[in-house]
């Protein structure tokens, strides 16, 4: 059984993410200088979600990607949600 997470508590943790509107989840939005770049980063972060078994809602216009995280078997937020976005804000780092 996974264990909700408060989503204040989660977002004091992570700086870079804010409250998804109408849901118990969080978001963050970052922009590439180019396409390449935020496919490369999408497909970065696919493959280590898959090893993480949890999977990001996203998409991508041009150099921006848009992230939601959310455990839907909790009905919000956990510690899944947790080490998936610390690993996208340090990928999301290493790049500058």
């Amino acid at each position: 059984m996974l264990q909700r997470l408060d989503r204040t508590e989660v977002l004091r943790r992570l700086p870079f993410w804010k409250a998804a509107e109408g849901r118990e989840a969080i978001t963050r939005s970052i922009v590439f200088g180019t396409f390449n770049e935020a496919f490369g980063f999408m497909t970065r972060i696919a493959l280590a979600a898959e090893r993480l078994d949890h999977h990001p809602e996203w998409f991508n216009v041009y150099n921006r990607v848009e992230i939601v995280l959310t455990t839907h078997d909790a009905s919000g937020l956990t510690d899944r949600d947790v080490a998936l976005a610390t690993l996208i804000d340090k990928a999301a780092d290493a790049r500058a």
